[in-house]
């Protein structure tokens, strides 16, 4: 392990519902729930505000309505989410080359390789001028974690929520970690934290005098040997820039369980077809494809066809998906649908093609991808008019949707930069009412109120970013 607290652990705070805050002057110190607002959809994240009533991420939401009732419960912007990602880990990329995202608002950086930092003053430099730039960058706030080690700076981090910055001094691992629960340690979930508690050992430093011999005995060979590992602050694990990617696969929960059998075929198409435009942007191609079915009792199946090479074709994809299909039963009803594709490659095999009828790949219509916690909805209107997301109208200029339903839908005309703003109600069909892109978050200064940032903007943004005039220059949050 390394003498000086060189590895970063950046974790933005409350990412999403923080975003949804930030973009709107109304939610700013409320409670604020990001997630699937189906019967069954769960809890992406949720605001500080929301988690002093108990809620939490991967809650269901309608536990956590029952606790948080008078929340704002939003449906997820990703597209806005991973702009605002790519802002903050190009922040990190100028620290380091040795940056390991781990999802849209989490990394580790190796600041030692990118010669930022050397010992414990540095780092503590770097940590707290980075939590400034994203700050400016992007109005948000990210909790940073400094020590010797990848699990010593998580745990950090962690202590350091919400908008803060710990440093573990190298030396000071054992005794910090001692008085911690078992579940401080990665891989201790709910299961193993019960088993251990039923052995006695319910700390970190427990677990250390337990010694290695009983761990093994009580959680087996690998995962014994391992947490003694962790419990002496013993990680050896570097910093890997890129982590290769394994699988890519879409899926979507439905309300409402679906019986008929045609329907559930277009299902397993459509999903299909979305598999097939991840992996063409991500310039890959898989051999094994894999179909996933959770029915009416919660059962869940996976089926999987491994052709004679890599495709990225979607006929050859939605046919294998159909023939696995075939072997299913779904005669209850069908919850959950997914397709994925494992072993991918770099190219393409061509003679796949002729799997596919008509001998040759087809180009794939664009249409909005839903992610996974977005669960579809039976409602024509609030597909339309998703909770939380932009709108324009042409006298009102730009607002969010706060509700919608019985043919009506209800926005709130603000922007990142304008006071809170006044509600409508209108008709779900008004002509004068469209979807419209999200606006930055952070002012320009030198451009005067209600201006964009004049910080450079990725290239994945929606274009009314980095135009002025226009949309980009009405009232603004």
């Amino acid at each position: 392990m390394r003498t000086a607290p060189t590895i970063l652990h950046l974790d933005m705070d409350a990412f999403f519902a923080s975003v949804e805050q930030a973009s709107k002057p109304s939610l700013r110190g409320k409670a604020v729930v990001v997630g699937g607002l189906g019967p069954r959809g769960v809890v992406a994240t949720c605001s500080y505000e929301a988690r002093v009533f108990g809620v939490h991420s991967a809650m269901p939401m309608g536990q956590a309505r029952r606790l948080a009732p008078h929340a704002a419960y939003l449906v997820p912007r990703f597209e806005l989410y991973r702009s605002i990602s790519e802002q903050v880990m190009r922040l990190l990329r100028v620290l380091s080359p040795l940056v390991e995202p781990l999802s849209l608002d989490e990394a580790f950086v190796d600041l030692e390789a990118g010669g930022t930092a050397w010992d414990a003053e540095s780092a503590r430099l770097a940590g707290a001028k980075l939590r400034t730039d994203i700050r400016a960058v992007t109005g948000l706030t990210g909790s940073v974690g400094l020590a010797a080690s990848k699990m010593l700076a998580k745990i950090a981090s962690e202590e350091a929520k919400p908008d803060g910055l710990v440093l573990i001094p190298p030396g000071t691992e054992r005794a910090m970690l001692e008085p911690m629960t078992v579940r401080t340690l990665p891989g201790v979930g709910p299961a193993t934290g019960d088993h251990l508690r039923r052995a006695g050992i319910t700390t970190v430093g427990e677990i250390a005098e337990a010694g290695e011999d009983e761990l093994v005995r009580l959680l087996g060979k690998a995962h014994g040997h391992a947490l003694y590992a962790m419990a002496l602050a013993r990680d050896e694990r570097p910093v890997v820039a890129e982590r290769e990617t394994k699988s890519v696969s879409v899926e979507d929960t439905y309300d409402v369980d679906i019986h008929d059998r045609v329907r559930v075929g277009v299902e397993v198409g459509r999903l299909a077809d979305r598999c097939v435009r991840r992996l063409r942007r991500s310039g890959l191609s898989g051999r094994t494809i894999v179909l996933k079915v959770r029915r009416y009792d919660f059962s869940t199946l996976t089926r999987s066809e491994t052709l004679r090479g890599p495709t990225d074709d979607p006929s050859v994809v939605r046919e294998a998906a159909a023939r696995l299909l075939d072997s299913v039963d779904t005669t209850g009803g069908v919850r959950l649908l997914g397709v994925g594709v494992t072993g991918l490659a770099d190219f393409t095999q061509e003679d796949l093609f002729a799997q596919a009828a008509g001998g040759r790949a087809e180009d794939l219509a664009e249409e909005p991808e839903a992610e996974p916690v977005e669960e579809r909805s039976a409602s024509p209107a609030e597909r339309r008019w998703p909770a939380g997301h932009d709108v324009r109208h042409a006298e009102l200029g730009h607002g969010w949707v706060q509700g919608s339903g019985l043919g009506r839908v209800t926005v709130r005309f603000e922007t990142p930069y304008s006071e809170v703003g006044r509600v409508r109600t209108f008709p779900v069909g008004d002509p004068d009412l469209a979807p419209a892109d999200p606006l930055p978050l952070v002012a320009r200064a030198e451009g005067g109120e209600g201006q964009p940032s004049s910080l450079p903007l990725p290239a994945s943004l929606p274009k009314s970013w980095s135009e002025g005039g226009g949309e980009a220059a009405t009232s603004r949050p």
